[in-house]
């Protein structure tokens, strides 16, 4: 059963079945649709562009909080997303309503005329269409997955205010090589002459390309640190202090007072990113506040040692050390199970594998289990279900139940907690 209205689900099916690969990296095809749309992304608000391996969204999570402290407005454009597609769209702090969604995707439906084009980019046409029709003073993009041929870097450096990269790590290697330094240079990608450029805290092997890459295409590049520890955040994790120095050093390059970035860091909120779960049908199968519910939705290696780093030193964490972790947990098969469990397993007292509900490229139950088995953890068991696997410790010793592994399962479990229920055979796009 669609969580979509029948009109914007129809849309989206057909969408999915107009190119016979999921991604497939290129802008020539909608650079060819926005022109029979009339160029909507040369009408657009300023656009503030990121791309990074872990943390885009938390980045402009934060950023859009201090734009909104200093009395301006935002859109974002954000994926994937968690329970609904209109969550992809923000219009000046609003999630796209469905009528408004509806609009956009029959015209880019009717120019389109089913000409081959990725989900991703027909999508993305449909919300640069909102974006140019919608006054507001910036427009916050993410890119969808890598950079250079990302369709959200269709934009031209006139359109843009400031490239922003977050943290890069190994991930999506099958479509942006299989080293940090090829990572990179993709990330790098959306680079444009005479755009300033801001990167969060990186190894050296990607700082040099980064660098090397802003020279090429044009641009300065500079570091930004992370918020120091005293710096109250919205967002939990010691790893959120790289994503809010990022947000902050833009927010100053765009001319943000020093208040309105403090209240910013301060209120910024954003879904499955450590974010604590107090209610609901899932809360309730986990003992209904005999344990800490969190929900976060890491699924590489890089942000499972950034997890694991917070669950022993994060503020908001503390009690961790003198208290149990239990972790459940489902991983999409295009995923490294074991990097991203290996830093992970040695924090939690109990550990449990589900298969993501209603994801076409998850893991098994058992699969994701043998992965933690290969790393000597044989005690893992697993579940049929979010709700089944949540019971198992239910009447464990008070603890901090930790739900990860996957966007997609985030969202399952948001769906779930919520009475919904999970999409079928959901595409991983």
């Amino acid at each position: 059963m669609s969580r979509e209205p029948a009109g914007v689900q129809e849309a989206l099916d057909r969408f999915l079945a107009l190119h016979p690969k999921l991604i497939d990296l290129s802008l020539d095809r909608l650079q060819d649709l926005l022109e029979l749309l009339g160029r909507p992304e040369r009408a657009m608000p300023p656009a503030i562009h990121v791309a990074g391996t872990n943390g885009k969204g938390s980045t402009l999570a934060f950023l859009k909080a201090m734009i909104e402290a200093a009395g301006k407005t935002a859109h974002v454009y954000t994926s994937p997303h968690l329970v609904r597609f209109a969550e992809r769209i923000q219009l000046r702090g609003e999630i796209i309503t469905d009528d408004h969604l509806m609009d956009v995707l029959s015209r880019v439906q009717e120019a389109n005329n089913d000409r081959p084009g990725t989900f991703f980019e027909l999508t993305t046409a449909a919300a640069f269409i909102a974006f140019s029709e919608t006054p507001a003073d910036y427009v916050l993009l993410e890119t969808g997955l890598g950079g250079r041929l990302d369709a959200t870097n269709i934009l031209q450096p006139e359109a843009v205010a400031l490239s922003l990269i977050s943290r890069i790590g190994i991930d999506h290697q099958h479509f942006l090589g299989d080293s940090i330094e090829a990572i990179a240079r993709e990330k790098a990608g959306i680079f444009k002459p005479g755009v300033r450029a801001l990167f969060a805290p990186q190894q050296d092997a990607v700082r040099t390309i980064l660098l090397e890459e802003a020279d090429r295409l044009g641009t300065r590049a500079l570091p930004a640190p992370p918020v120091t520890p005293e710096v109250p955040l919205g967002l939990s994790g010691n790893f959120q202090r790289e994503n809010a120095g990022l947000a902050a050093a833009a927010a100053a390059e765009l001319g943000i007072d020093d208040s309105s970035i403090a209240a910013g860091l301060a209120q910024a909120q954003w879904a499955a990113r450590l974010s604590p779960i107090t209610a609901g049908a899932l809360w309730q199968a986990a003992g209904g506040g005999r344990h800490e519910l969190r929900l976060d939705g890491a699924h590489n290696a890089d942000a499972g040692e950034a997890i694991a780093a917070s669950l022993t030193t994060g503020p908001e964490l503390t009690k961790t050390g003198s208290r149990p972790v239990y972790l459940l947990y489902g991983l999409l098969e295009t995923k490294d199970a074991q990097g991203f469990l290996a830093p992970l397993l040695p924090h939690a007292s109990r550990a449990c594998a589900v298969q993501i509900p209603g994801a076409a490229a998850s893991l098994s139950a058992e699969d994701a289990a043998t992965a933690a088995r290969a790393l000597g953890r044989n005690d893992v068991t697993t579940a049929s279900s979010l709700h089944a696997g949540l019971t198992e410790f239910a009447d464990a010793p008070p603890g901090l139940v930790l739900v990860c592994g996957s966007l997609y399962l985030a969202g399952a479990f948001l769906a779930e907690n919520q009475g919904l229920a999970p999409t079928a055979d959901r595409k991983a796009v």
